[in-house]
């Protein structure tokens, strides 16, 4: 019989519904990485594992390119013609919005954007960074705040040359339905399904108050290397995600 999701609206390139919190789990309870845990608050990073090297390769190959361009865009035998400044200031202009998207996402993007859970208030936060195709404009961070209670694990399976393993994503549903109204990434791709079920499985036993191990598997921090602290949650989601009073 062919699987199907207990949910209105299933994840791309679903695997598997994981199971309710607290049901019993597919995996003994254990992280993959942690920021910090304690009997109020658990913060969880989500690093995604390619990409960044690829990023800075493109970040200096475009700067050498603009320098070069604006080197003849100066040099005196340049023509004056109006037509061709125009063409070589579009071409500048291209040139340096693609290398500003390029700087603003090696030194500014947030390495790891967290999910914090906060056990007492039974409330999950997600740290949000809405990067945009176009380098000029603001990229704002979006914090989300929701119900426990009202979250679905789902497990993807993906076969990317470079992104292959499981995901795990977290579907946000009406209260008392499977009606899914959001959701997120809780582990961008892991190879070990082991790992994927054995993530899923320590939120579950700690927001439900079971006892979890509090030593991760991995405390190295990937190789994406950036100069500026690139979290920074907001005080008063700071105050109510890592306390348990109002």
């Amino acid at each position: 019989m062919k699987r199907q999701s207990r949910l209105d609206a299933p994840v791309r390139y679903w695997d598997e519904d994981l199971p309710k919190q607290a049901d019993d789990q597919k995996a003994p309870p254990q992280l993959i990485r942690v920021n910090e845990i304690n009997d109020v608050w658990m913060e969880i990073p989500r690093y995604v594992n390619y990409g960044w090297g690829g990023m800075w390769f493109s970040t200096l190959v475009m700067f050498s390119v603009l320098i070069i361009s604006a080197q003849f865009f100066l040099a005196p035998s340049f023509p004056s013609n109006s037509l061709f400044l125009f063409m070589i200031g579009l071409h500048i202009f291209v040139l340096s919005s693609f290398f500003i998207y390029c700087i603003r996402r090696v030194l500014f993007e947030p390495r790891g954007a967290p999910v914090r859970f906060n056990r007492k208030r039974q409330k999950v936060y997600v740290y949000e960074y809405q990067r945009s195709v176009w380098p000029w404009k603001r990229w704002p961070v979006v914090i989300k705040v929701f119900d426990w209670a009202d979250i679905q694990g789902e497990r993807v399976q993906l076969a990317g040359h470079a992104d292959w393993g499981h995901r795990i994503y977290c579907a946000v549903c009406k209260p008392g339905t499977y009606e899914v109204v959001d959701r997120f990434v809780l582990a961008w791709t892991v190879g070990n399904l082991r790992d994927a079920n054995s993530l899923w499985s320590h939120c579950c036993h700690y927001m439900e108050a079971r006892p979890v191990p509090k030593n991760p598997l991995l405390t190295d921090k990937p190789a994406d290397w950036t100069p500026f602290r690139t979290v920074r949650w907001p005080p008063d989601v700071e105050r109510e995600s890592t306390t348990d009073r109002p």
